[in-house]
């Protein structure tokens, strides 16, 4: 009876480490998507995982500095003592490295977490700096004219300090860039991306044709931005074929969705 019990305490023991590895088998075995972005990713059922089972290339996690820790929820008023930055999102992803040969997908040169801020800027910033270089070994450094890529690679948007971001040497995170940047052209090794609201750009909602000078519109950015260097998100967009295959066409890097199985459907039957 005795060495049931031990035998069944020790596999129960082993349970999430089991659970934790064959997450991070699933990673080997997923083609990667890397114009996939899951938008609020933290409110499927399970955050980050369902990203990574669909093989998408970024997610993004919306942070509030609450008591000195960085809790990931939408609104304040949501938000757990639980759900960390780190227990969500940095912790899974450095066991996925470990686990998948200094990866965290094999055929991707690196994995994207963007990390929006809802609280203060500079105090979040403050917070989350030191935290990342708990995590140095597996992430990008950005210097002022080159970025040394690695796993996974952190832009800040949202409440971003920019100024600072800016001002900073070598740093664990660039800036989300915005419409704006795109004149000003500030080096892509601080703002490797360009997010805009998608209704801030266009009128169409994805009913119908897509109107030829909004089309126009839409690739001038994109042209505009790749010429630089730099990758192109919009948010708020209508999360509908239509709209995705608009974006796929011009040439958007990061189709930004909340229909994760939808979206990596499309994208492997457009490739």
């Amino acid at each position: 009876m005795l060495r049931q019990l031990t035998a069944t305490a020790f596999l129960c023991g082993l349970g999430p480490w089991l659970a934790h590895g064959a997450e991070a088998d699933a990673s080997r075995t997923v083609a990667p998507l890397e114009r996939a972005h899951s938008h609020n990713d933290y409110e499927h059922a399970r955050p980050l995982l369902d990203a990574l089972d669909q093989g998408f290339g970024s997610v993004e996690a919306d942070i509030h500095l609450v008591e000195g820790r960085l809790l990931v929820a939408h609104d304040r008023g949501q938000v757990r003592p639980e759900r960390t930055l780190e227990a969500l999102y940095l912790d899974p992803l450095s066991a996925r490295v470990r686990a998948n040969g200094g990866r965290v997908f094999r055929e991707e040169p690196t994995f994207w977490l963007l990390i929006d801020f809802k609280s203060e800027g500079v105090a979040t910033w403050r917070v989350l700096e030191p935290l990342l270089e708990r995590y140095r070994r597996m992430l990008t450094v950005f210097e002022a004219d080159a970025t040394h890529t690695n796993a996974v690679t952190v832009v800040i948007s949202g409440n971003a300090p920019r100024e600072v971001l800016l001002a900073a040497g070598k740093r664990l995170a660039a800036l989300d860039g915005r419409v704006p940047d795109l004149d000003a052209n500030p080096g892509r090794h601080r703002v490797p991306w360009i997010s805009a609201s998608w209704s801030s750009q266009f009128q169409w909602r994805g009913e119908g044709a897509q109107p030829a000078g909004e089309a126009t519109k839409l690739r001038g950015l994109v042209e505009q931005a790749h010429a630089q260097g730099r990758r192109v998100r919009f948010w708020g967009t209508p999360d509908v074929e239509d709209v995705w295959q608009a974006q796929w066409k011009a040439g958007v890097d990061w189709i930004n969705t909340d229909r994760l199985a939808a979206l990596a459907a499309f994208i492997r039957a457009a490739r």
